[in-house]
This record gives structure tokens, C-alpha cells and sequence, in this order.
């Protein structure tokens, strides 16, 4: 692009913007005039230069990376992350549109509420043949454990969302609704962030009604859920499937947004009916858990017996009243598409009203009689109209309308049920309204309309459904409008719903009222402990390795000979752990890495953005090196290199946590580590045996050899190192200097004292503390180093014992 172009004003952009016959717009109406909610935002951006309008988006791109913002794609590495896909043109409604949605939406909920109690309830639906027996009882969201089981506060639906279009006649309609564990609500919040750095101005930041204040009364509700009538002491949770979730970033960012714990199923246990939290403190009851897993994978025991991420018993929980799920099990058969075809006439049954936003129009091919009107129409139904199959197997994420799956097949729908036998759900092909997105082209960017559909969440909270006012919308990808689902390349735009006035700020922090409290630090969960104390191990084995392969290569650009005894000595001590010094960059150290990663990415709820920020580019810069790096020299550079961003990392985590029970794992891990690698480098390089020039070696990897310089004043002899390195209080790289700072730790965990007397981990550390203040060096000689290993694999096993189990 020129420097001219970049310079130019945008002022005709929206000239250049061709609306579809046929279709809605969100930008232009009917007649063709630009929407009023609209006027103010486009007469802004049309001001904006090329140049301007790159810079604006690239800070919301900069945004959604530091913060770490990804979605899992489908593929075989279960733990691909993809840069989250943002279209940087928010959609904007009014506030007296969204007003009209959110109330046919409301009606939608107690309906999709009543159905639910019925289906688990009484069954009149069935029995009076509103609904077809065959399509619940042959549906797998069904859930036969659920019947005749009353949910915790008396609802079974508490967080929903809908995806709803816009028809050509200007309308909305409602496309799908998400019952079973509705995804996008942290989403939207990270949307909402991102398009504040894209958009700073006051207008129009001042007028789009916040999102805030429905976390803040969903929250409530839930923890008002948790305790129960009598308020006894239960806490809410977030449960989710694990990091292998393609959403497993929103509910870390969920947690930490509301200051709920993150829950695994390995994290709970059932005990006579009451669910509990394995915490580092002894089991905890847990009254709520916001449900991020499918329902089937919840209780293996009752439900689905191949889950590998649920916790058995569970269901007798929710049976016997003491556990509250949002959304309750069996929610998902809600979702069924072969559902909607019923909602209209079923709303005029229990309501006496028709639907206020209606469905798609949507009609259900079961049974054989369905099934002949269907071969005998199927070409007239092939024409303008899309199908949703009730498949038998998960096709992972659709499109609003389904049906792409079957063209994809280029199987007539008549070929599909002599085929299959299968249950067919047609719904009416409609075109979705488009909305202005940005597209870059090379003599600079243009806004063209792309399809969308709006994703709206509402929460029950004491006083009925609160709705968030914005949201998300999926947008479509150009040249293919069924392309909305970010699978298959469609993107996720901000939704402003704006006011003609400024509007009020929701935060979530609660009114002040003068009697301020400082809150407790919470609870940590097992799981998360155990998580934390091996990142802390990890992370400490990676850089005594990165140290050892730079020693490695700084002699080998010295000596130029790989057959030195102190090479030959330190492939062979690297071998045993996997390491092979051959490669300048050893895969085993990739392996290290990956795993502190892994370990992080269990606590990313508890873990600083920048933090895990820092350890992926030690990831990705060690694994860029393994194509670069050359032996000798060149390796030893890299190692220095990655020395430098892993000490980052370990500042950046470890002196900015807060000092609570995770932060205690996570330097007891270090702890242990670091001793462990001292007793293991000494026992080799200052044994008695060890190769000339093996005593700086040491000195060198543990980081101390301006220490013993200025301590020594003299050559390196094995009594000088084996004081500075094992027996100095006051050097971090010494053994006594871990060793205290174990015990100093293990002091302050929960039940450090058992009657009056010391926990059995202290009664562990005390002893060799004791030992290492009063020895001298030429007494710690290498059996009592190999040893010394052995006493502190020992301590690390009543750490698991009595803390991570």
C-alpha cells in the first residue's frame, strides 16, 4: 500500500458497501438508510486513515495475544491453541431493539424451563402427544437418572443462551438455544476489552451498556444457590472437562473474573450424598458447580461409564438435594433442533401465547409416515431449504443452520433415510442479515457485509432472568455464509447495545458501605496444589538442565574435542536423564518444558497472564532454536539466551504471587528441586574422582562463581565448593540454604502440627537440617550427597501424601 493511501481518510469506505438483495443488513435498512444507532460509530471510523484503522486493530490483536486469549481448533494435538479470531467492527442495536429481544428471549426461558420440568416430572408432554415419545426417549440427552429428581433450588435451567438471526422482513428469529453448557459469556467479556483498545473514545465507550453487572448478579445468585435456605457453608464452582476443551480458556478467565474456584471432577468426591473439594486443608462441601461438561461424561457411575473427567456418585448428590449443577443433568436434550418444531404450539398450550420471537421454521421427520412425505417431497424440500440430522455421533461444532454436512454428503435427503433409517429435522433455509466487517486488501482495507448471527446470554438470578446487555456475534466467512462457526474459519465480533445517553458503570465490586472486611485468600484444591509444586519442579529441572547443556557447549567451543574427560563426564551424567548432548538442542529439554506448560496450564485460573506468557515464549524460542543452534559456541549462546527467559519466568511468578498455599507449593517444588540437583551435580563433579576442572564446572552451573571468587579468594578446591554449595545458609545455590527454606515452608501448610507435635514432613527436614548446619565440608562426602537424594525423594512423597492426593 502507498504512504498516500495510507494517509487518506476512510470517508467513502461505506460508499463501496454492497448490500445483498434479498437480505437483512444491520448497517442499512430496507429503504436503504443507514440505521440511526449506527450514524455516530460510521461517521467516526470514516475519519480515520488507512494507517489509523490498522493501528486501532492491531492494539485489539495485541490485546487478545498478551492476554492470552485462544480457542482450541479440532485437530490431532488436542492442545493446538489458534489466536482468537476477532472481526474488529462491532455489532450495534439499540437499546429499545435489544429491550424487544431480551423479552421474547425471557418468555423462551420459562418455556424452555417448563418443558425441561415436565420431561423429568410428570411426562403430560409425551403421554397427550405434544412431543413424540420416540424423539426424547431415543435421544442420548436424555437422561433417565434425572426423572423424578427436584434440583437444588427447585429450577432446573439457571445460565442459557440463544443464537437468533435477523430475517429479510427486518425480524428476529430464534436460530438455536444452548442448555447444556453454554460457552462465549468470557468470551464476550475478552471481545468487550479488546474493541475498548480499538475504540477508546468517550462516544462511544460512555453510551454501550456494560457487561459487568451480569457477572456481578449471576454470581450472587449462585453463591445465594450454593449455601441454600438454611446458608450453610458451601461453596460455588466452576467445573470444567480440562485443557484438551477447545473453550478452556473462558472458564479459566470466568474463575478468575469472579473469584470462583476451577474444578476438574478428579478435584471432587462424594461422601454419603454431599459433594466435596479435595483442598491441601481436607475435604470441603461444595453446594454449586457451574457445569462446563457435557452431562453424560458428569457421573460415570450412573451416567456414561467410559468418563474419564467426571466424579462417580455425583448424580446421588444432586438426588438427595445437596448439590446445585447450572445447568441441571439432562439439560442438553433442550438442544435438539427436531425440538423447536414443537416450542409453538407447546408455548400456546402452557402459556396461551405465541412465541414472541419465533424459532426458524423447523418441522420433524420421524417416524415412517414423516418418512414417506419426506421421499415423496424430497426434491421440493432440497430446494431452499437446509437440514440438521439427529446423527448418532458428535460432528463437533455447526453452523446456525446445519445442513452443510448433508450437501458435503451429496446425498439426497430421500438417499440419507433409506441409508441411515435416521430422523430428519428440516428447517426452513433462510438468509441471514449481514453486518460490516473490515476485510484487508492490498491497496488498503474495505469494509464489506458479511452473515452473523447474535449470541445472547441470560441469568437467573432472585429477581427472574437478567440478561447480559451485548454479547457476541458470529460472523460468517466471505464467500461462504455458512461458514460462522470458528472451526471452519468465521470470526467473533463485539455487540454494542447502545443508549441514546450515557449509561450507568456496573462493576462487580460491591456498593461500599463503610464496614469493610478483607476477604479470606480461598481454598486450594489438591489438584491445583499438586499442579503448582511440579511446575515449581519443572520449571527449576529446566534451568539446571539449560545451565549444564551451556557448561556442556562453552567446553566443547573451547576444547574442540568431544572425547575430554569433562565432556565424556557430563554426556554421561546427562544421559541418565534423558538428555542427548549429541543434539545442541536436546529434544528432552523441549519434553521439560512442555511439561512445566502442562502443569500450568492445569492453574491457569491461578496463574499470572504473564507468566504463562513468558513460559510459552521459552517454548516456542527453544523449539525455534533446535532448527538454528550449531555445537559449541553457537549452543552455548542459545543456552544463555534461555537461561535469561526462564529466570524472567521464575521472577515473574514466583515474586509476584500473592504469599497463599499455592504460592507455598510452588517454592516447596523449587525447593526440593534445587536441593536435589545440588546433591545430584556434587555427587558427581566434586567427587574425588571427577576429571580436572570438574570443581568449576559445578561452580559454574549452580551460578556461584563470582560468590567464590570473593568468599575464597582462591582456586576452586572440593572443601570450598562443597561449603558454598552445600553447607552456606546464606547462598540460595547451597543445600542448607533449600533445605531451611523447606521446613520455613512446610511451617506455614495446613496441620503442620498434629497434637501439639510436628507434622511428620517436618520431623522429615529437621534432622538433616541439623546435620548440614554442623558438618563440615570434607564430612559431606559423595555417599552422604547420594544419600541425601534419597531423604528428599522421601520428603517429597509425604508432601503427596498428606497435601496432593
Amino acid at each position: 500500500m502507498t504512504e498516500a493511501a495510507r494517509k487518506k481518510p476512510v470517508q467513502d469506505i461505506f460508499a463501496e458497501y454492497r448490500l445483498t438483495p434479498g437480505v437483512a443488513d444491520e448497517l442499512f435498512d430496507a429503504q436503504g438508510h443507514m440505521r440511526p444507532v449506527w450514524r455516530r460509530f460510521v461517521d467516526r471510523f470514516s475519519r480515520l486513515t488507512q494507517e489509523e484503522i490498522a493501528s486501532r486493530f492491531e492494539r485489539g490483536n495485541l490485546y487478545l495475544r498478551d492476554a492470552g486469549v485462544f480457542y482450541r481448533q479440532y485437530s490431532n494435538d488436542p492442545l493446538q491453541e489458534r489466536e482468537w479470531p476477532l472481526s474488529h467492527i462491532p455489532v450495534i442495536l439499540h437499546e429499545e431493539e435489544w429491550a424487544h429481544i431480551c423479552a421474547g428471549l425471557s418468555q423462551r426461558a420459562d418455556l424452555l424451563e417448563a418443558v425441561m420440568a415436565d420431561l423429568y416430572g410428570p411426562g403430560d408432554l409425551v403421554r397427550d402427544g405434544h412431543l413424540p415419545a420416540e424423539l426424547i426417549a431415543g435421544s442420548q440427552q436424555w437422561l433417565r437418572p434425572m426423572v423424578g429428581v427436584t434440583p437444588r433450588g427447585g429450577h432446573y435451567l439457571h445460565f442459557l443462551a440463544f443464537e437468533i438471526g435477523r430475517s429479510p422482513d427486518g425480524s428476529w428469529f430464534v436460530l438455536g438455544d444452548r442448555t447444556q453448557a453454554p460457552s462465549g459469556a468470557g468470551f464476550a467479556l475478552e471481545n468487550r476489552m479488546a474493541t475498548g483498545r480499538i475504540f477508546p473514545e468517550r462516544f462511544p465507550r460512555a453510551h454501550i451498556h456494560r457487561l459487568a453487572g451480569f457477572f456481578g448478579a449471576f454470581r450472587t445468585a449462585m453463591e445465594q444457590l450454593a449455601r441454600g435456605p438454611a446458608g450453610r457453608d458451601r461453596y460455588a464452582a466452576i467445573l470444567t472437562p480440562g485443557p484438551q476443551n477447545d473453550t478452556y480458556y473462558e472458564h479459566t478467565y470466568i474463575a478468575r473474573y469472579l473469584g470462583m474456584m476451577l474444578l476438574e471432577g478428579e478435584d471432587l468426591l462424594v461422601e454419603n450424598g454431599e459433594a466435596m473439594v479435595r483442598t491441601i486443608q481436607g475435604p470441603i462441601p461444595v453446594g454449586l458447580l457451574w457445569r462446563r461438561i457435557d452431562a453424560a461424561f458428569a457421573d460415570p457411575l450412573e451416567l456414561d461409564s467410559s468418563s474419564r473427567i467426571g466424579t462417580p456418585g455425583l448424580m446421588e448428590a444432586v438426588r438427595q438435594g445437596n448439590l446445585a449443577l447450572v445447568n441441571a443433568l439432562g439439560s442438553g436434550i433442550l438442544e435438539m433442533r427436531a425440538m423447536m418444531a414443537f416450542f409453538p404450539r407447546i408455548s400456546e398450550l402452557l402459556t396461551g401465547q405465541p412465541l414472541i420471537l419465533p424459532n426458524i421454521a423447523t418441522w420433524w421427520c420421524g417416524g415412517e409416515s414423516q418418512r414417506a412425505y419426506v421421499r415423496r417431497n424430497a426434491d421440493r424440500m432440497m430446494i431452499g431449504s437446509a437440514y440438521a440430522v439427529d446423527l448418532p455421533f458428535d460432528i463437533g461444532s455447526t453452523t446456525a443452520l446445519g445442513g452443510n454436512f448433508l450437501n458435503s454428503e451429496k446425498r439426497s435427503i430421500a438417499e440419507w433415510i433409506e441409508a441411515e433409517g435416521t430422523s430428519l429435522v428440516g428447517q426452513e433455509a433462510v438468509s441471514l442479515s449481514t453486518t460490516p466487517a473490515w476485510v484487508d486488501a492490498e491497496e488498503g482495507g474495505r469494509v464489506e457485509p458479511r452473515p452473523m448471527t447474535v449470541r445472547i446470554f441470560a441469568a437467573r438470578t432472585p429477581s427472574g432472568w437478567h440478561f447480559m446487555k451485548g454479547g457476541y456475534a458470529r460472523i460468517g466467512k466471505s464467500g461462504d455464509a455458512m461458514a460462522l462457526a470458528m472451526q471452519r474459519g468465521g470470526s467473533v465480533a463485539d455487540v454494542w447495545v447502545v443508549s441514546d445517553k450515557p449509561v450507568p458503570q456496573d462493576t462487580l465490586a460491591p456498593p461500599e458501605t463503610g464496614d469493610f472486611r478483607r476477604s479470606t485468600t480461598g481454598i486450594l484444591p489438591a489438584r491445583s496444589a499438586d499442579n503448582l509444586y511440579w511446575l515449581g519442579r519443572y520449571v527449576e529441572r529446566t534451568e539446571d538442565a539449560i545451565r549444564l547443556i551451556r557448561a556442556y557447549n562453552l567446553r566443547l567451543a573451547q576444547t574442540d574435542n568431544p572425547n575430554d574427560a569433562r565432556l565424556r563426564r557430563l554426556r554421561d551424567f546427562m544421559d541418565n536423564y534423558g538428555y542427548d548432548l549429541s543434539r545442541p538442542i536436546p529434544p528432552a529439554l523441549i519434553e521439560r518444558i512442555e511439561s512445566a506448560r502442562g502443569c500450568a496450564a492445569k492453574v491457569r485460573d491461578r496463574f499470572s497472564t504473564d507468566g504463562w506468557a513468558a513460559l510459552n515464549d521459552l517454548l516456542k524460542t527453544t523449539r525455534r532454536m533446535t532448527s538454528t543452534a550449531q555445537p559449541g559456541d553457537d549452543a552455548a549462546r542459545a543456552m544463555s539466551v534461555l537461561v535469561r527467559k526462564i529466570t524472567g519466568f521464575s521472577g515473574l511468578v514466583h515474586e509476584n504471587m500473592y504469599r497463599f498455599s499455592g504460592w507455598r507449593f510452588l517454592s516447596l517444588g523449587r525447593a526440593l528441586e534445587r536441593a536435589d540437583s545440588l546433591a545430584a551435580l556434587l555427587a558427581e563433579f566434586a567427587d574425588p574422582d571427577a576429571p580436572q576442572g570438574s570443581l568449576d564446572m559445578a561452580v559454574e552451573v549452580a551460578d556461584s562463581v563470582i560468590t567464590h571468587q570473593r568468599r575464597y579468594r582462591v582456586e576452586t578446591s572440593r572443601n570450598t565448593v562443597v561449603d558454598l554449595l552445600a553447607l552456606d545458609a546464606d547462598n540460595p545455590r547451597a543445600i542448607l540454604f533449600q533445605i531451611q527454606r523447606i521446613r520455613q515452608l512446610a511451617d506455614d501448610l495446613p496441620h503442620s502440627r498434629v497434637n501439639g507435635r510436628l507434622a511428620p514432613i517436618s520431623r522429615a527436614i529437621l534432622p538433616i537440617e541439623a546435620e548440614f548446619c554442623v558438618r563440615d565440608p570434607v564430612e559431606i562426602d559423595t555417599a552422604r550427597l547420594i544419600a541425601l537424594r534419597s531423604e528428599l525423594a522421601h520428603i517429597s512423597d509425604l508432601v503427596g501424601a498428606a497435601y496432593l492426593r
